[in-house]
């Protein structure tokens, strides 16, 4: 289980810039593997501060992704940031707030993370945040 969150301030999402593999140097939203013994929203809550040093307060499930290719489901929840004091954890090389007008959409660096974006904002621009599900497969390789 690959658990994060989506950190709201006003109309911006905080994201971070991985510091590791896979994906070192592209964007995401705070997430990662769920521990033994805590629950999803207390992984969202630990992810979050650990790669962003960011305090949230979670809310809805928003999205959950089956990556069976790579044995993983993705959860991800809409969160609110409680304060702007945040900074980049050992796994980020840096952390920020974007506007829509303003995400990287080109480095995002996993599939679940930049659907789940998009739906965000098409959802945020009607009025109603729905939940989000689907399945991802493996990726193509051309020759």
């Amino acid at each position: 289980m690959v658990i994060g969150s989506i950190p709201e301030w006003e109309d911006k999402i905080l994201l971070c810039r991985r510091a590791i593999e896979p994906r070192k140097g592209l964007w995401t939203l705070p997430g990662g593997f769920m521990e033994n013994g805590e629950t999803t929203t207390e992984a969202a809550i630990r992810e979050t501060l650990e790669e962003a040093n960011a305090r949230i307060e979670v809310g809805d499930l928003y999205s959950m992704y089956s990556l069976p290719f790579i044995n993983q489901v993705h959860l991800l929840f809409r969160a609110r940031l409680l304060d702007l004091d945040f900074s980049p954890g050992p796994e980020s090389l840096e952390v920020m707030l974007f506007t829509e007008n303003e995400i990287p959409w080109d480095e995002i660096a996993f599939r679940p993370v930049k659907y789940s974006l998009e739906h965000y904002f098409a959802d945020r621009q009607k009025g109603h945040f729905g939940f989000h599900m689907g399945e991802i497969a493996a990726p193509t390789r051309s020759k």
